[in-house]
Protein backbone atom coordinates (compact mmCIF):
# COMPACT_ATOMS: atom_id res chain seq x y z
CA UNK A 1 0.00 0.00 0.00
CA UNK A 2 2.73 2.20 -0.49
CA UNK A 3 0.67 4.15 -2.98
CA UNK A 4 -2.51 4.08 -0.38
CA UNK A 5 -4.27 1.86 -3.23
CA UNK A 6 -3.56 -1.61 -1.54
CA UNK A 7 -3.27 -2.74 1.47
CA UNK A 8 0.49 -4.61 0.77
CA UNK A 9 2.22 -6.37 3.89
CA UNK A 10 5.90 -7.16 3.23
CA UNK A 11 7.81 -9.67 5.21
CA UNK A 12 7.54 -10.97 8.52
CA UNK A 13 4.42 -8.90 8.59
CA UNK A 14 1.47 -11.09 7.34
CA UNK A 15 2.20 -13.71 10.46
CA UNK A 16 1.90 -10.24 12.86
CA UNK A 17 -1.15 -9.50 11.64
CA UNK A 18 -2.42 -12.54 11.74
CA UNK A 19 -1.48 -13.03 15.53
CA UNK A 20 -2.32 -9.88 17.15
CA UNK A 21 -4.39 -7.60 15.11
CA UNK A 22 -7.32 -10.29 13.86
CA UNK A 23 -7.50 -11.25 17.35
CA UNK A 24 -8.01 -7.86 18.96
CA UNK A 25 -9.76 -6.03 16.00
CA UNK A 26 -10.46 -7.74 12.91
CA UNK A 27 -12.54 -10.90 14.70
CA UNK A 28 -15.00 -8.53 15.97
CA UNK A 29 -15.60 -6.59 12.86
CA UNK A 30 -16.04 -10.33 11.12
CA UNK A 31 -17.99 -11.93 13.35
CA UNK A 32 -20.87 -8.79 13.22
CA UNK A 33 -20.59 -8.25 9.67
CA UNK A 34 -21.28 -12.26 8.71
CA UNK A 35 -24.15 -11.80 11.62
CA UNK A 36 -25.51 -9.93 9.25
CA UNK A 37 -24.84 -11.48 6.17
CA UNK A 38 -26.14 -14.36 7.22
CA UNK A 39 -24.12 -16.85 5.12
CA UNK A 40 -27.09 -19.88 4.22
CA UNK A 41 -26.83 -23.39 3.26
CA UNK A 42 -25.45 -24.29 -0.24
CA UNK A 43 -24.41 -20.37 -1.34
CA UNK A 44 -21.41 -19.73 -3.02
CA UNK A 45 -19.70 -16.96 -0.76
CA UNK A 46 -16.97 -14.53 -1.66
CA UNK A 47 -14.62 -12.41 0.39
CA UNK A 48 -12.90 -9.93 -1.04
CA UNK A 49 -9.44 -8.46 0.46
CA UNK A 50 -9.85 -11.26 2.55
CA UNK A 51 -6.50 -11.38 4.01
CA UNK A 52 -5.81 -13.80 6.40
CA UNK A 53 -8.91 -14.51 6.16
CA UNK A 54 -10.88 -14.36 9.27
CA UNK A 55 -14.12 -13.28 7.82
CA UNK A 56 -14.19 -16.60 4.86
CA UNK A 57 -13.49 -18.63 7.64
CA UNK A 58 -16.55 -17.33 10.06
CA UNK A 59 -18.38 -17.54 6.94
CA UNK A 60 -17.37 -21.29 6.49
CA UNK A 61 -17.91 -22.47 9.70
CA UNK A 62 -21.80 -21.25 9.83
CA UNK A 63 -22.65 -23.14 6.33
CA UNK A 64 -23.40 -27.11 6.12
CA UNK A 65 -22.96 -26.67 2.29
CA UNK A 66 -21.60 -24.23 -0.17
CA UNK A 67 -18.53 -22.79 -1.08
CA UNK A 68 -15.98 -20.15 -0.01
CA UNK A 69 -13.77 -18.12 -2.04
CA UNK A 70 -11.30 -15.43 -0.41
CA UNK A 71 -9.65 -13.05 -2.80
CA UNK A 72 -6.67 -10.90 -2.36
CA UNK A 73 -3.87 -9.15 -3.92
CA UNK A 74 -1.52 -9.67 -1.12
CA UNK A 75 0.45 -12.94 -1.66
CA UNK A 76 1.90 -12.94 1.72
CA UNK A 77 -1.91 -13.02 3.51
CA UNK A 78 -2.93 -15.63 1.19
CA UNK A 79 0.19 -17.67 1.97
CA UNK A 80 -0.96 -17.17 5.84
CA UNK A 81 -4.24 -17.94 5.00
CA UNK A 82 -3.72 -21.05 3.16
CA UNK A 83 -1.68 -22.27 6.22
CA UNK A 84 -4.68 -21.82 8.85
CA UNK A 85 -7.47 -24.02 9.85
CA UNK A 86 -10.97 -24.22 8.79
CA UNK A 87 -14.10 -25.44 10.06
CA UNK A 88 -17.38 -26.04 7.66
CA UNK A 89 -17.46 -25.83 3.64
CA UNK A 90 -14.45 -25.94 1.72
CA UNK A 91 -11.95 -22.03 1.20
CA UNK A 92 -10.18 -21.53 -1.87
CA UNK A 93 -7.71 -18.52 -1.77
CA UNK A 94 -7.35 -16.86 -4.56
CA UNK A 95 -4.91 -14.07 -5.60
CA UNK A 96 -6.65 -11.30 -7.57
CA UNK A 97 -7.76 -7.67 -7.63
CA UNK A 98 -11.36 -6.53 -6.54
CA UNK A 99 -11.51 -3.41 -9.43
CA UNK A 100 -11.07 -6.69 -11.60
CA UNK A 101 -12.48 -9.75 -9.94
CA UNK A 102 -11.59 -13.27 -11.89
CA UNK A 103 -14.88 -14.39 -11.75
CA UNK A 104 -18.04 -15.06 -14.39
CA UNK A 105 -21.02 -12.87 -14.25
CA UNK A 106 -23.50 -14.16 -11.32
CA UNK A 107 -20.84 -16.69 -9.63
CA UNK A 108 -21.68 -15.86 -6.17
CA UNK A 109 -25.00 -15.74 -4.18
CA UNK A 110 -22.94 -13.37 -1.20
CA UNK A 111 -19.88 -11.24 -1.19
CA UNK A 112 -18.24 -9.40 1.91
CA UNK A 113 -15.56 -7.15 2.48
CA UNK A 114 -14.20 -6.46 5.64
CA UNK A 115 -12.71 -3.03 5.77
CA UNK A 116 -10.83 -3.05 2.33
CA UNK A 117 -13.17 -0.69 0.10
CA UNK A 118 -11.32 2.48 1.89
CA UNK A 119 -8.11 1.11 0.06
CA UNK A 120 -9.31 0.31 -3.16
CA UNK A 121 -8.55 3.15 -5.77
CA UNK A 122 -11.51 2.85 -7.68
CA UNK A 123 -14.45 2.12 -5.00
CA UNK A 124 -17.30 2.38 -7.63
CA UNK A 125 -15.43 0.21 -10.03
CA UNK A 126 -15.21 -2.45 -7.00
CA UNK A 127 -18.90 -1.93 -6.73
CA UNK A 128 -19.83 -2.49 -9.50
CA UNK A 129 -17.81 -5.56 -10.14
CA UNK A 130 -19.30 -6.74 -7.03
CA UNK A 131 -22.85 -6.47 -8.54
CA UNK A 132 -21.56 -8.38 -11.77
CA UNK A 133 -20.77 -11.47 -10.59
CA UNK A 134 -23.80 -11.64 -7.77
CA UNK A 135 -26.92 -13.79 -8.30
CA UNK A 136 -30.39 -11.64 -9.64
CA UNK A 137 -30.87 -12.78 -5.82
CA UNK A 138 -27.53 -11.78 -4.59
CA UNK A 139 -26.18 -9.71 -1.35
CA UNK A 140 -23.65 -8.07 -0.35
CA UNK A 141 -22.14 -6.66 3.11
CA UNK A 142 -19.72 -4.17 3.38
CA UNK A 143 -17.86 -2.66 6.69
CA UNK A 144 -15.50 0.93 6.43
CA UNK A 145 -13.91 2.51 9.04
CA UNK A 146 -15.85 6.37 9.48
CA UNK A 147 -14.09 9.40 10.16
CA UNK A 148 -10.45 8.41 12.40
CA UNK A 149 -11.81 11.25 15.38
CA UNK A 150 -14.14 8.61 15.86
CA UNK A 151 -11.41 6.43 16.50
CA UNK A 152 -10.20 7.95 19.92
CA UNK A 153 -7.29 5.30 19.87
CA UNK A 154 -6.50 5.55 16.02
CA UNK A 155 -6.89 9.64 16.43
CA UNK A 156 -4.26 9.63 19.47
CA UNK A 157 -1.51 7.38 17.12
CA UNK A 158 -2.45 9.56 14.81
CA UNK A 159 -1.29 12.67 16.28
CA UNK A 160 1.80 10.72 17.96
CA UNK A 161 2.94 9.31 14.74
CA UNK A 162 3.27 12.94 13.18
CA UNK A 163 4.71 14.26 16.13
CA UNK A 164 7.45 11.81 16.34
CA UNK A 165 7.89 10.64 13.29
CA UNK A 166 7.17 13.78 10.87
CA UNK A 167 4.27 15.75 9.80
CA UNK A 168 3.26 12.80 6.75
CA UNK A 169 3.93 10.19 8.69
CA UNK A 170 0.17 9.27 9.57
CA UNK A 171 -0.66 9.07 6.00
CA UNK A 172 -1.32 5.44 5.74
CA UNK A 173 -2.85 5.41 9.16
CA UNK A 174 -5.13 8.16 7.80
CA UNK A 175 -6.18 6.53 4.67
CA UNK A 176 -7.83 3.65 6.34
CA UNK A 177 -10.74 6.26 7.27
CA UNK A 178 -11.43 7.64 3.92
CA UNK A 179 -15.06 7.73 4.98
CA UNK A 180 -16.68 11.23 6.02
CA UNK A 181 -20.58 9.74 6.65
CA UNK A 182 -22.58 6.52 5.96
CA UNK A 183 -23.77 8.53 2.76
CA UNK A 184 -20.65 8.53 1.45
CA UNK A 185 -20.57 4.31 0.97
CA UNK A 186 -24.77 4.64 0.50
CA UNK A 187 -24.42 6.23 -2.61
CA UNK A 188 -21.62 4.41 -4.09
CA UNK A 189 -24.40 1.05 -3.56
CA UNK A 190 -26.54 3.10 -5.52
CA UNK A 191 -24.44 4.28 -7.91
CA UNK A 192 -23.35 0.80 -8.60
CA UNK A 193 -27.24 -0.75 -8.77
CA UNK A 194 -27.85 -1.97 -5.92
CA UNK A 195 -31.08 -2.01 -3.97
CA UNK A 196 -32.74 -2.27 -0.77
CA UNK A 197 -29.29 -0.56 0.70
CA UNK A 198 -28.53 0.20 4.36
CA UNK A 199 -26.32 1.36 6.19
CA UNK A 200 -25.22 1.69 9.72
CA UNK A 201 -23.00 3.00 12.46
CA UNK A 202 -21.43 0.25 14.64
CA UNK A 203 -18.75 0.70 17.25
CA UNK A 204 -16.89 -2.28 18.99
CA UNK A 205 -14.95 -1.81 21.45
CA UNK A 206 -10.83 -2.37 21.07
CA UNK A 207 -8.50 -3.75 24.02
CA UNK A 208 -4.49 -3.86 23.82
CA UNK A 209 -2.96 -5.06 26.78
CA UNK A 210 -0.97 -1.62 26.67
CA UNK A 211 -0.09 1.34 24.38
CA UNK A 212 3.11 0.08 23.64
CA UNK A 213 1.49 -3.16 22.55
CA UNK A 214 -1.08 -1.58 20.22
CA UNK A 215 1.63 0.77 18.38
CA UNK A 216 4.10 -1.92 18.58
CA UNK A 217 1.49 -4.09 16.15
CA UNK A 218 0.45 -0.74 14.32
CA UNK A 219 4.40 0.04 12.93
CA UNK A 220 5.56 -3.93 12.57
CA UNK A 221 2.09 -5.34 11.42
CA UNK A 222 0.72 -3.25 9.27
CA UNK A 223 1.64 -1.18 5.77
CA UNK A 224 2.57 1.44 8.40
CA UNK A 225 6.14 -1.20 8.75
CA UNK A 226 7.04 0.68 5.90
CA UNK A 227 8.14 4.39 8.60
CA UNK A 228 10.82 2.01 10.12
CA UNK A 229 11.56 0.04 7.88
CA UNK A 230 15.37 1.49 7.40
CA UNK A 231 16.08 1.58 11.01
CA UNK A 232 18.16 -0.67 13.24
CA UNK A 233 16.57 -2.97 15.41
CA UNK A 234 17.51 -0.39 18.02
CA UNK A 235 16.09 2.46 16.30
CA UNK A 236 12.52 0.96 15.95
CA UNK A 237 12.17 -0.05 19.55
CA UNK A 238 13.09 2.93 20.61
CA UNK A 239 10.78 4.89 18.00
CA UNK A 240 8.00 2.59 19.05
CA UNK A 241 8.23 3.35 22.76
CA UNK A 242 8.87 7.06 21.70
CA UNK A 243 5.46 7.41 19.52
CA UNK A 244 3.76 4.93 22.47
CA UNK A 245 4.52 7.64 24.55
CA UNK A 246 2.64 10.21 22.82
CA UNK A 247 -0.07 8.22 22.22
CA UNK A 248 -0.73 7.75 25.83
CA UNK A 249 -0.50 11.86 26.12
CA UNK A 250 -2.72 12.10 23.89
CA UNK A 251 -5.37 10.02 24.68
CA UNK A 252 -8.06 10.44 27.91
CA UNK A 253 -7.24 8.71 31.02
CA UNK A 254 -10.17 6.13 30.97
CA UNK A 255 -8.53 4.67 27.52
CA UNK A 256 -5.34 3.23 30.09
CA UNK A 257 -7.08 2.25 32.83
CA UNK A 258 -4.79 -0.52 34.24
CA UNK A 259 -2.34 -0.05 32.48
CA UNK A 260 -4.35 -1.14 29.11
CA UNK A 261 -5.46 0.39 25.70
CA UNK A 262 -9.04 0.20 25.05
CA UNK A 263 -11.55 2.26 23.16
CA UNK A 264 -14.27 2.53 20.35
CA UNK A 265 -13.82 1.63 17.08
CA UNK A 266 -16.43 3.14 14.66
CA UNK A 267 -17.55 1.89 11.35
CA UNK A 268 -20.27 2.08 8.68
CA UNK A 269 -21.45 -1.18 7.98
CA UNK A 270 -23.66 -1.99 3.96
CA UNK A 271 -25.71 -4.44 2.71
CA UNK A 272 -27.73 -4.40 0.09
CA UNK A 273 -28.77 -6.74 -2.57
CA UNK A 274 -28.42 -6.92 -6.16
CA UNK A 275 -32.33 -6.27 -7.04
CA UNK A 276 -35.04 -5.39 -5.13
Amino acid sequence: MADHHHYQLVGSAPELYQKYLVPAIATKWAEDLVGRAQPRAGEAVLDIACGTGVVARLAGKRMVQGHVTGLDLNKGMLAVARTLPSEGVPIEWIEGSALDLPFPAEKFDLILCQLGLQFFPDQGRALREMRRVLSPSGRVAISVFSPIERTPGANAFVLALDRVLGPNASKIKRAEHSFNAPDELKALFIDAGFAEVEVQTVMQKIVFPSVVDYVRFQLLATPMAVLLSDRTEADRQAAIKAVASETASFSDPEMLEGGGFSFGQEAYIGTARTTG
